[in-house]
């Protein structure tokens, strides 16, 4: 790419920031040390009121928008939504986004060495939960010097971490921006995700875990993970409409082992493409951080008695053919904060792509984004 688009926030280099403070985990154990990635888009003002927190999906991370470099092909993963003069206008804002804590893009996680050991942690990296990443987005942003985010926005396992934010640090966050999410998975959710760690847990070369010790990957676990989470991304009207039942040759090959279809293609490539550039215990690590999450269970799952301290404003998303995280999931987001006497406004937006809607720019979606951030004020 000879010249980056006008409404870029152009070339960005990520940001490495190591705690020294011990993290103390929901499953008990300690983190005594740890780095986080991030990357920062924007200027944070004099009265530090124009910041807005990230937080990204399964197998999301830092690079949120613009570029790495100049011969960058694709720009970050929500780069259509940040930017100048875009929903979240980097004009106003001061824009954060991080690669989690037990990530596999920079952060410290599974693949990252063990100071005590001097090998990767592997199998020994301990379980997160959504609230573990919140506290420690939360030393990111006193070190930032952020003491309160004008929105936390986030879709999917991110608005999962909004609401938690919301939750955990009402005083902190503003604005809580939830998009195609809820407040805690269904059954079937926990039985996709079961379906992928199987496909990972049994590959022979996951050998527990610590299959860095052995130089290899559980590739083809990690690859049938990702086909079985992909398909619950997509709509069956864009699965139709992108490949329908074409066939990659002129007739059928009468193989049961061939590729024949062009959404087998597709899926085998995307499988393939994501086994090279993800760690397989982080993807263990960030479904169990999806099932975990029932911030209500705390509370004899009564929603609204969960919701009761909030004090941001929230904005409730959803998407017509999302089935992994549907509207009905979200209106009982929204029913909790109503019963919970908060200010809620919400939208469902008719939209043929499934739950990858989120990432896409569909103009009543941005619109609708772009209209609510507006609104947020930010004093100088």
């Amino acid at each position: 790419m000879s010249r980056l688009p006008a409404d870029s926030v152009g070339l960005v280099t990520p940001q490495r920031h190591t705690f020294t403070e011990p993290l103390s985990l929901a499953c008990g154990k300690q983190l005594p040390r740890y780095e986080l990635v991030y990357e920062t888009y924007g200027e944070l003002n004099a009265s530090a009121s124009n910041a807005v927190l990230i937080c990204h999906a399964l197998s999301g991370h830092h690079h949120a928008a613009g570029y790495h470099s100049i011969d960058e092909r694709k720009p970050g993963w929500w780069d259509n939504c940040i930017g100048p003069g875009k929903a979240i206008d980097t004009n106003r804002f001061f824009v954060v986004s991080l690669n989690n804590l037990g990530g596999c893009h920079g952060s410290t996680g599974p693949s990252s060495i063990d100071p005590a050991t001097g090998k990767s942690y592997g199998a020994s990296f301990p379980v997160l939960t959504v609230e573990d990443w919140v506290h420690s987005q939360a030393r990111l942003a006193d070190v930032l010097g952020v003491q309160q985010w004008a929105a936390v926005v986030g879709g999917s396992l991110g608005g999962m971490q909004a609401l938690q934010w919301a939750i955990s640090y009402p005083e902190r966050i503003r604005h809580c921006v939830a998009i195609a999410t809820a407040p805690k998975l269904s059954a079937q959710n926990i039985a996709f995700n079961e379906v992928a760690r199987q496909a990972i847990i049994t590959d022979p070369d996951f050998h527990n875990g610590d299959y860095a010790a052995f130089g290899v990957i559980p590739k083809r676990g990690l690859m049938l993970a990702r086909m079985v989470g992909h398909i619950t991304y997509l709509s069956d009207d864009s699965m139709g409409a992108k490949f329908g039942r074409d066939l990659r040759s002129d007739q059928l090959n009468y193989d049961l082992t061939s590729v024949e279809f062009e959404v087998e293609s597709y899926l085998r490539y995307q499988g393939q493409e994501f086994s090279g550039r993800f760690d397989a215990n982080t993807y263990l690590l960030m479904t169990k951080a999806l099932d975990y999450f029932d911030p209500a269970g705390a509370h004899g799952g009564d929603l609204a008695r969960t919701l009761a301290g909030i004090k941001a404003r929230c904005l409730v998303m959803s998407f017509t053919t999302d089935w992994r995280f549907s509207p009905e999931r979200s209106r009982e987001l929204v029913d909790g904060l109503l019963a919970a006497r908060k200010d809620v406004s919400y939208l469902e937006i008719e939209a043929a792509q499934g739950h990858d809607a989120f990432l896409l720019p569909i103009p009543r979606y941005i619109e609708a984004l772009s209209g609510y951030m507006n609104r947020i004020e930010v004093s100088q």
